[in-house]
């Protein structure tokens, strides 16, 4: 069996990587990345790491053609919200073309891998409170061009299963945290800062928007078990929301990371970092997928938030931001 993974260097294709090695040690692993270089941790279980725009259709061809996978995992994507404001062509040519052709190239091939196409709760945009938590059935609402660029993958899985027939998983995860992730994101950017008075080079304080905004956290390990159970036990043609099914605070957040902490740390509500939340809750329900394939999260969300903030610790200790 032959399983490719489009991002193999981000902060999910990591983990998956990891989770379908130990999973099935004789699987022939692929991954493609776009920048990290080839010695990167992340891609030391795969079999091979390829180079590779996703954008280019006839370099996706040849390698589809090269690797004919069973299973495909697509995970490459700009996935930073305020990036796609500031660039919207960029994340929308990434994300939708990127994904059109591994779709339109296995159907060139004749090819009938199982795809996971990796949507995102962002494309239900603003909830009403009463109409939580968030089922696969509320209508798409997206409020920025990477929730735009997210329709555009989910229905694209759509389509492709319906007009060829490929036996795709579409999945729309909601917040997911843990050790590896990008410190453009809330947690690893309050730990960050944690670990860096803790160790000196920073002064005692940590400067905050609005601690408010609840949102629906998993850990990254709970949800790439989610990915593989989708694609391996969900139906073709279905679509998943993975998620905890459990709202938590930033200001819950930032507590349970300095209550972690060896110091003690001044918080500060920065007027110039405050702004206008319009989704104040976010809140979701895997049930359809525990339903389909058995699978729930596993790891607390403290255990989570421990874990980002010892990653932090090991990276300030080397010199690293």
């Amino acid at each position: 069996m032959r399983a490719l993974i489009t991002g193999a260097e981000g902060f999910a294709g990591g983990h998956l990587s990891r989770l379908l090695r130990s999973l099935e040690p004789d699987l022939q692993l692929i991954g493609t990345v776009y920048r990290a270089a080839a010695e990167s941790p992340a891609l030391a279980v795969l079999d091979e790491a390829v180079r590779l725009d996703l954008r280019d259709p006839d370099a996706v061809r040849d390698m589809l053609e090269s690797f004919r996978p069973d299973f495909i995992y697509h995970l490459a994507a700009q996935a930073f919200v305020p990036r796609s404001f500031e660039y919207p062509w960029e994340t929308l040519e990434n994300n939708i073309r990127s994904q059109l052709n591994l779709l339109h190239g296995a159907v060139q091939l004749g090819l009938k891998p199982r795809v996971l196409v990796v949507s995102s709760a962002e494309i239900y945009g603003t909830v009403p409170p009463e109409r939580l938590p968030i089922t696969e059935d509320f209508p798409l609402m997206p409020s920025n061009p990477y929730s735009v660029s997210k329709v555009g993958q989910d229905m694209l899985g759509l389509q492709y299963f319906l007009s060829h027939q490929l036996p795709i998983v579409r999945v729309r995860p909601f917040n997911h945290i843990g050790p590896g992730q990008n410190t453009r994101f809330v947690a690893p950017a309050f730990a960050t800062q944690i670990a860096r008075i803790e160790q000196g080079v920073q002064p005692p304080v940590i400067e905050v928007g609005d601690l408010s905004p609840q949102r629906d956290f998993t850990d990254v390990r709970d949800v790439v078990r989610a990915y593989h159970a989708a694609l391996t036990r969900g139906k073709p043609g279905a679509v998943y929301n993975v998620c905890s099914g459990r709202a938590y605070s930033v200001q819950y957040l930032l507590d349970t990371l300095l209550s972690f902490s060896t110091v003690s740390v001044e918080v500060r509500v920065d007027p110039a970092r405050l702004r206008v939340v319009d989704r104040p809750v976010v809140l979701g329900s895997a049930r359809r997928l525990k339903m389909d394939t058995g699978w729930e999260p596993s790891i607390p969300f403290e255990q989570s938030l421990r874990d980002v903030l010892e990653e932090c610790r090991e990276r300030v200790s080397r010199g690293e931001q």
